[in-house]
């Protein structure tokens, strides 16, 4: 047997994924050529005194200085154990010849090889200027530790927070901002775009991004680059310095090229070039990662790392694999922020189109890049929610199963479209996981998150994926009859009832508290929150504490109508939706709304709730309508929230010949009796004075119908896509015991149902269905009534108008402030009069001269 030695130079992800792909693909190799083959040897240099390491989860060492931020599971086996590796850490090499195929160290050792390939990756970029020595760089484990070290020795010998300057808004730069916040200091971000990461977000997104970041408390310095260094001040042209302690150069990479760069070529900015099989210039020398020019371009990004270690290992194993180009979909490792971004998000193919949806105030921007005919995904822009971006990213060049709107998850249409991906979907770039794969995975006995990973590495790099591939995963247990689990997502254990339990019975206040308190994160860098435990965790705590939704950090846990106290359109404007109990209302109210929308020139609409929607408001128009209807009597009907909506009504026996019970006086009771009651999902009632029911009572998740003894009480109906009728739970019932029942019925349903789960769905779950409810709430077989009915009275007393409460405080006045960049004259969206009001134009009525151009929101390039 012969034996055929490749080299390694670089200890960074790229080598760790060269090794494993190579140790796998050799043993493959061994058992189908039998004896007849050559035996591997790998000699891998790393200048690092540490074994590779994931470099991608940089950021989590701020947090912990002991985490070792392994490439895969602790308890996996390195690739560095197998005896046919050897490691040398803390060599550098300093000499290749290719003639002879050696290599030099430092320390004049000589090694040789049949096969080189360069994984040297890259250095952090530093600004030449003056006074560029005293800057310092974020790239290695040692940076990070160094920082550490340096950012508590200011601190004491300052006697206070020390300020940084982060020069570079990019991916790096923004995480060595969150770092050194976690670290304690104060900071600054230098970048010379007019907003950060502009080599992965549009204006749109950037912009977003900044106001997001300022929330947060980072200062941003755009547009300018620093010209100098000096002791305590970071200079500018302008002459606008910032005093500083410290500055940290987190600017782009500089490949490490200096290795061989008199013999091979190298490609115009840096890097040696490879064509589409990593080859470079020279036979026997392969070259991958940061290092590796393709295309004139060298990409700091793990993805296209990986997959060019996939195809050296292919190549060197007797393997066709070519390198398909970069993938250059990207996620923020930043706490409290969820941005990413994938494919052509600057829609820069012919006849590409942008659907957005874009919510200033709340800090949301969604774009999906599509093809002409609007079916091809070719790229999305997520900022403030990334929730679609580990489902759609697997379709990047395929045909999406459904109108691009539907993606978009901040629109207002619930989740995502559930998709259902086919096998040969790469869930995974980092470890070019398959949809697939994963599901034969599960099929093999894989039936947790923590197996999935550790039996096909998907979710083992930068965790991006793991959403996606729990989708996968618990939908092939499904189909194989196997339990699926409840937990509210990989941050929480819990369900979300079983979450709603844990807070009230801890007393627990605040989202930071439950985290550290109940949060189980699959990963460090997640135990921030999602877009899921987020809302549900508001909303529980909504309930038991009953605070302003806004207060108190609450507002960034809100979904986005709730963060405007508003409902967001089509068009980027808002509706203002007055609360109208039992849809009584006086002449001289009627009179201020018609007011109010004349003159702010808003769409008018009766509802099917027996309320009366203004459309067409801007976000900062809000504060302003909301001051004339509040000073009016009017409070805020929640048509934004997961609480009450309404309850509607019949005239009932006041005025109606056949009505048997006062249905009016009824549902005004009910609508201030839990007005404001934030629950799983909306509730909506409905109150008939006899049993005609023209108040469709029974399509609502609390029906009352009156009769000649009484009040009958139905529960768990709903209309929407899965209609459903509700079911009678008791009859013939006094006033006094019909509010208690309701009481107890509505507060169960709070404790005990599910995220976004309706009463309908809630009661088709229940074990015991109806007749548990009935047990519950009639007979209190649980004991609890009294509990149950203690929350509503609590619940009465602590009820403010959440508009009320906004604007007396001119703090949270300001929330609702136009886009960074709206146009002053609010005159950018095509409109057309139609019934004598106005309305968002189609696509087809922009073209034609019956288009008014009136009635603002942020300039986006496509719309929804």
């Amino acid at each position: 047997m012969t034996v055929r030695t490749v080299a390694v130079v670089g200890g960074g992800p790229a080598a760790h994924r060269l090794v494993e792909a190579l140790l796998s693909r050799s043993e493959n190799n061994s058992e189908n050529k039998g004896e007849n083959r050559a035996e591997l040897r790998l000699e891998v240099f790393t200048e690092e005194p540490l074994a590779p390491y994931d470099r991608v989860a940089l950021s989590r060492r701020f947090i912990d200085s002991s985490d070792p931020l392994p490439l895969g599971s602790l308890d996996e086996k390195a690739p560095w154990d197998d005896p046919r590796v050897s490691l040398h850490t803390g060599n550098r090499i300093t000499g290749l010849d290719p003639d002879a195929r050696s290599l030099t160290t430092a320390d004049g050792l000589t090694f040789a090889w049949d096969e080189l390939v360069l994984a040297t990756g890259s250095a952090a970029a530093v600004p030449a200027i003056p006074g560029a020595e005293n800057i310092v760089v974020y790239r290695t484990i040692g940076d990070v530790d160094r920082l550490r070290d340096t950012v508590a020795e200011l601190t004491e010998q300052l006697g206070r927070t020390p300020h940084a300057a982060v020069i570079g808004g990019g991916l790096l730069g923004l995480e060595a901002a969150g770092g050194l916040r976690v670290l304690g200091a104060d900071v600054t971000v230098v970048h010379s775009r007019p907003w950060v990461m502009n080599a992965q977000l549009d204006e749109f997104g950037g912009r977003t991004l900044n106001r997001l970041l300022t929330e947060q408390g980072y200062v941003l310095k755009l547009g300018e680059r620093p010209s100098a260094v000096e002791e305590g001040v970071l200079r500018f042209p302008s002459g606008d310095d910032l005093e500083v302690d410290l500055v940290v150069a987190a600017t782009g990479i500089t490949p490490r090229d200096e290795l061989g760069a008199d013999v091979l070529e190298r490609g115009p900015r840096g890097g040696f070039v490879i064509d589409d099989t990593c080859a470079t210039s020279v036979p026997n020398i392969w070259a991958i990662g940061e290092v590796a020019s393709f295309g004139g371009e060298c990409m700091g990004l793990v993805a296209p790392a990986n997959t060019m270690a996939e195809v050296v290992a292919d190549r060197l194993c007797g393997g066709t694999g070519t390198f398909p180009g970069f993938d250059t979909a990207a996620k923020l490792k930043l706490s409290g922020l969820d941005v990413a971004s994938f494919g052509d998000g600057f829609a820069t193919t012919p006849g590409a189109l942008e659907v957005v949806y874009a919510d200033p105030t709340g800090g949301i921007y969604q774009k999906l890049v599509v093809s002409e005919d609007a079916r091809t995904l070719l790229g999305g822009v997520f900022v403030g929610d990334a929730t679609p971006y580990a489902s759609l990213r697997p379709l990047l060049g395929r045909e999406l199963p459904g109108e691009a709107g539907a993606f978009l998850s901040a629109a207002g249409s619930g989740a995502p479209m559930d998709l259902e991906l086919p096998d040969d979907a790469q869930v995974c770039s980092c470890k070019d996981v398959s949809a697939g794969t994963l599901r034969a995975a599960v099929c093999d006995g894989c039936a947790d998150i923590g197996a999935l990973k550790s039996c096909t590495g998907v979710g083992t790099q930068c965790g991006s994926c793991l959403p996606a591939a729990q989708k996968v995963m618990e939908k092939q247990m499904t189909e194989l009859g196997l339990e699926v689990s409840t937990a509210l997502c990989e941050h929480f254990e819990f369900s979300r009832s079983e979450l709603f339990e844990a807070v009230q019975a801890t007393r627990l206040s605040t989202f930071s508290e439950i985290v550290a308190r109940f949060g189980a994160p699959a990963d460090p860098d997640l135990n921030f929150g999602c877009d899921i435990c987020k809302p549900v965790i508001a909303s529980v705590l909504a309930t038991q504490h009953e605070e302003y939704i806004l207060g108190e950090g609450r507002g960034g846990l809100q979904d986005t109508n709730d963060r405007a106290l508003a409902n967001m359109q089509k068009d980027g404007t808002y509706s203002v939706v007055p609360r109208i109990p039992a849809g009584e209302i006086t002449p001289a109210k009627l009179a201020v709304i018609a007011a109010v929308a004349e003159e702010f020139d808003l769409y008018t609409k009766i509802t099917g709730a027996q309320r009366i929607d203004l459309f067409g408001a801007r976000l900062e128009q809000l504060p302003q309508i909301w001051r004339r209807l509040v000073d009016a009597g009017f409070e805020s009907g929640q048509a934004y929230g997961k609480a009450l909506r309404n309850v509607k009504s019949c005239v009932g026996s006041t005025w109606c010949r056949y009505g048997v019970q006062d249905s009016v006086s009824m549902a005004i009771d009910l609508e201030e009796r839990y007005r404001g009651l934030r629950s799983p999902h909306k509730m909506k009632f409905g109150v008939s004075g006899c049993a005609r029911e023209c108040a469709e009572a029974r399509s609502k998740d609390v029906g009352i119908i009156a009769t000649s003894e009484g009040w009958n009480m139905y529960v768990g109906g709903n209309g929407g896509a899965t209609p459903a009728h509700a079911q009678l739970l008791a009859k013939d019932l006094d006033d006094e015991t019909l509010l208690r029942y309701i009481d107890r019925y509505v507060v169960y349903y709070i404790r005990t149902a599910e995220r976004l789960q309706r009463t309908a769905r809630w009661m088709e779950e229940l074990p015991g269905g109806i007749d548990h409810l009935y047990d519950v709430v009639v007979k209190d077989s649980l004991g609890i009534a009294d509990d149950l009915e203690r929350v509503v009275a609590e619940h009465q007393d602590k009820y403010r108008d959440e508009w009320a409460q906004t604007l007396a405080d001119p703090e949270r006045l300001s929330r609702f402030r136009g886009f960074v960049n709206a146009p002053e004259d609010a005159s950018s969206l095509p409109y057309v009069l139609e019934r004598d009001q106005r309305r968002p134009a189609t696509d087809e009525e922009r073209e034609s001269a019956a288009v008014v151009l009136s009635g603002p929101r942020i300039p986006v390039r496509g719309e929804l």
